[in-house]
């Protein structure tokens, strides 16, 4: 009897550890583009090749060896971006920000894990139009991550900022009047650094005069000068905290 026990539990444990491995969601290492398509010609970063699939290098355990995932977009839909964004956003395990454009309703800014979507913004609603990543953290120390992007860098020129909490997003603020991208650059500018123990997001006048360093209290964004804006390197500089 006490045998027969002993295996029914062995059977019970066994069982029990496979679901939860089974219910364990893979560990995203790395992110890359794949599948280049030229099915959405509208070519703001230099050329009109954009990308179909999202490559994900992920681990199940601590001691099982990684593993590819390959996520493809439908055929109306494509990657509009330089390269996914391996973040933490408080979810347990890290998750992917990308920019997925719509053939017909333009760009988005979305979370991807290796099951696929998580979340996203909403369309901006028209053919060829475009957001412009800054980054991902704490912005304003509450224990939740923020989202910023410009929202078409070339055109309404929008920090845009969006709280991600209990797997979904929402607009938390905007402010006019500031810019990441000129049309055909091959790069995006700026990003999010932390100097003196608050993080500010590093962005560009309007008219690309002036370096402007955004932060956010809980409820508002305000906004410093400084400094003129004389090419990458003084965004690089000003991510250094130089």
């Amino acid at each position: 009897m006490r045998q027969w026990r002993r295996s029914i539990l062995a059977l019970l444990l066994l069982t029990l550890g496979q679901g939860a491995l089974a219910d364990s969601a893979p560990t995203i290492l790395a992110a890359e583009y794949a599948e280049p398509t030229t099915r959405y010609t509208h070519g703001i970063l230099g050329d009109a090749v954009e990308w179909g699939a999202l490559r994900l290098r992920v681990k199940d355990c601590a001691d099982c060896p990684p593993r590819q995932i390959l996520l493809r977009l439908p055929q109306h839909r494509v990657f509009e971006d330089v390269a996914p964004r391996v973040v933490e956003l408080g979810a347990g395990t890290p998750l992917v920000m990308v920019v997925e454009s719509d053939l017909s309703q333009g760009a988005r800014l979305a979370i991807y894990d290796a099951a696929g979507l998580v979340t996203a913004t909403p369309f901006i609603g028209t053919r060829n139009r475009w957001l412009a990543p800054i980054g991902a953290a704490d912005l304003d120390g509450d224990g939740t991550v923020e989202l910023a992007y410009i929202d078409r860098p070339h055109l309404a020129k929008t920090l845009r900022l969006w709280r991600f909490e209990d797997g979904t997003l929402t607009e938390v603020a905007k402010r006019p009047g500031l810019t990441n991208h000129r049309i055909g650059e091959t790069d995006i500018a700026g990003g999010i650094r932390t100097c003196t123990g608050t993080p500010e997001m590093i962005v560009a006048t309007a008219n690309w005069s002036r370096l402007i360093a955004v932060t956010f209290d809980g409820t508002q964004l305000q906004s410093r000068d400084i400094g003129p804006h004389k090419g990458r390197k003084s965004f690089r500089a000003a991510l250094a905290c130089n």
